[in-house]
């Protein structure tokens, strides 16, 4: 009996590390502890700068300028998160909540009451229609094979994607 419930704990234990690798974003930072800001240009698919360097542990504060024509999102994630968020986004263009250059933000408030998914409230992220700028605190404490993308539709595989180096 006791060795079943060793190969169970021995099982768990390792599936459940071994999601927590592929999970390994950081977390949402603290305005009193910010190491210092990256100020990040979003034209249309692509950033300005195009590459991050961080330490590891380093509370960031992104400054996100969207200078495109387009909506844009600063998404800090790693690809296999991108890949279950992109189809929120593709939800939200057939809801007509995302379009190609704004945001009907009542709809999405309105949709967000039955599927929290419609509301792009995400700590890691930012959706900006052109012109706007908004703020984004993030620690990369225990973060690992980040990117920073946009998850727009068609966005992400025309390249919209920024590396993230964290030493």
């Amino acid at each position: 009996m006791s060795k079943i419930i060793l190969v169970i704990l021995t099982l768990f234990l390792s599936t459940n590390a071994f999601a927590d690798m592929n999970m390994k974003i950081g977390k949402k930072g603290n305005l009193n502890e910010i190491d210092r800001t990256i100020k990040v240009i979003m034209y249309d698919n692509y950033y300005e700068p195009s590459n991050f360097s961080v330490k590891a542990g380093e509370t960031i504060k992104f400054e996100v300028i969207n200078a495109g024509e387009l909506v844009h999102e600063f998404n800090i994630a790693n690809k296999m998160l991108h890949m279950k968020h992109q189809p929120e986004m593709e939800k939200m263009v057939e809801n007509e909540i995302l379009f190609a250059d704004s945001i009907d933000h009542e709809k999405m408030k309105k949709m967000s009451k039955m599927d929290k998914s419609m509301g792009h409230s995400h700590s890691n992220s930012v959706l900006l229609e052109p012109n706007q700028k908004s703020d984004l605190i993030w620690n990369f404490e225990s973060a690992a094979n980040i990117e920073i993308a946009c998850n727009v539709p068609g966005h992400y595989q025309a390249g919209m994607i920024a590396s993230v180096d964290i030493n």
